[in-house]
């Protein structure tokens, strides 16, 4: 029972570790300054639309 308890223990302090780290590192990036960047970079594709319809006839016998 004593080696079961200590790898529940040890994984569970890897799991808080990872925890804590995965936090940091999102404040890290949330922190960073975001700047759009300009619309004179944006090479715009020109815009596509497709519509479609279908009737069916409907046959009254």
């Amino acid at each position: 029972m004593e080696r079961s308890k200590l790898i529940a223990i040890l994984t569970g302090a890897i799991s808080v570790i990872l925890a804590i780290a995965y936090l940091i590192v999102v404040q890290l990036l949330d922190y960073r300054d975001m700047k759009p960047a300009p619309i004179s970079q944006f090479d715009s594709p020109p815009a596509i639309t497709i519509s479609h319809w279908q009737v069916d006839k409907i046959t009254q016998i």
